[in-house]
């Protein structure tokens, strides 16, 4: 009865502070996108439309994934884990590749990213497997879901893809302090991590690609190749502090306008909407994000069950991650590792998962009523 209720009064359920907060933040985005790309040939047609088709079909997955009982998603988890694990495997033979990196399968003129999508389907695999059942001892609660996490992250790095591989680790990071981790067993991890970090660190440093190395040297020391690997981080630090209070207005960026600063619309957007915008324009951007996060932890707070509970601080863990990493990266605070800026930077793959992401996590808020699944 109660669940028929839901189901009848579904859009009472549907937040319109979380939804506007969404819109606000693709809505800068696409004007970013805009500015920084308005006299480049994007192919079919200009970068901010083809944003625009992105937001469309992301705009599907969310009620997709709003709609989906996510219990029964996530009962699908495993397989989508296999097929996902599939894709990446194929993207290793198959795979197109672009800038040294091998990440990306063609469907005609479109291409997509495995890689993106296996961040959201790792979240409902380890909290699928994390709802099953108590989960005791260092065995269930660690090492198992390590191993489930495993395969998928070994596949991205050889892409490479290191900043999609750190969202992997930051995920399993987050369930794990989820579910609940001694405080003396994470001293134990903590110990271990510092005794074999000297070991483990030449087989990392020996793992990297080429460039990877130079990026770290770079940010280590940003006089290190100005005009080669560090030449990014520079120019978008300049890009930042050329913004000053209020900006320099749409089209107006220099850094950004004169091709100073590369890949302007995708990794390094919030450097160009920083330049045109000023810091106030930074604080309202940073303002939208703190306020979608802190309703998605109110989400995951009031979730009805663990499983509910799980997904959305995986979701929210992601969320932030990407948001942190990519304006630190951008503005000097760690090595550039290619992560885009959720809902701002360009690119229909972690787009339309984003999105697909926030439908889910708006799921568990619109069933937290329920009380049979």
């Amino acid at each position: 009865m109660i669940d028929r209720l839901t189901e009848a009064r579904g859009f009472d359920n549907f937040d319109l502070r979380y939804v506007g907060l969404i819109l606000a933040i693709l809505g800068l985005g696409v004007l970013s996108i805009h500015s920084v790309t308005h006299d480049q040939q994007g192919g079919i047609a200009p970068y901010y439309l083809k944003q625009l088709i992105w937001i469309g079909l992301g705009a599907a997955a969310f009620l997709v994934m709003w709609v989906w009982d996510y219990h029964s998603l996530a009962r699908l988890a495993y397989p989508a884990y296999a097929l996902v694990l599939l894709m990446l495997l194929f993207v290793l033979f198959e795979g197109r590749a672009s800038k040294g990196a091998q990440r990306w399968i063609a469907l005609g003129p479109f291409t997509f990213q495995p890689s993106e999508f296996a961040k959201l389907v790792l979240i409902l695999v380890l909290a699928h497997y994390y709802s099953k059942a108590p989960r005791v001892g260092w065995l269930q609660r660690v090492i198992l879901p390590g191993l489930l996490m495993l395969p998928g992250l070994l596949l991205i790095l050889k892409q490479p893809d290191l900043g999609s591989g750190l969202s992997f680790v930051a995920v399993y990071a987050a369930m794990l302090l989820m579910v609940g981790v001694r405080s003396q067993a994470l001293g134990v991890m903590l110990l271990f991590s510092v005794m074999l970090f000297p070991f483990a660190w030449e087989g990392v440093w020996g793992s990297l690609h080429d460039y990877q190395r130079q990026r770290i040297m770079a940010f280590v020391n940003p006089d290190y190749d100005p005009g080669g690997k560090g030449y990014h981080a520079l120019q978008s630090k300049i890009a930042i502090g050329s913004g000053e209070l209020t900006g320099k207005g749409l089209f107006g960026g220099t850094q950004s306008q004169l091709k100073f600063l590369p890949e302007g619309h995708t990794d390094f957007v919030f450097a160009v909407f920083a330049e045109e915008w000023g810091f106030l324009g930074v604080l309202v951007l940073l303002v939208l994000f703190v306020a979608l996060i802190w309703l998605s932890l109110e989400i995951a707070s009031k979730a009805k069950d663990q499983l509910g509970a799980l997904l959305a601080v995986g979701i929210v863990s992601m969320l932030c991650f990407c948001v942190v990493v990519n304006i630190g990266m951008t503005a000097g605070m760690f090595p550039i590792v290619g992560i885009p800026l959720p809902l701002v930077s360009y690119g229909g793959s972690a787009t339309i998962m984003t999105m697909a992401s926030l439908g889910l996590l708006l799921n568990v808020k619109r069933r937290r009523l329920s009380l049979f699944y």
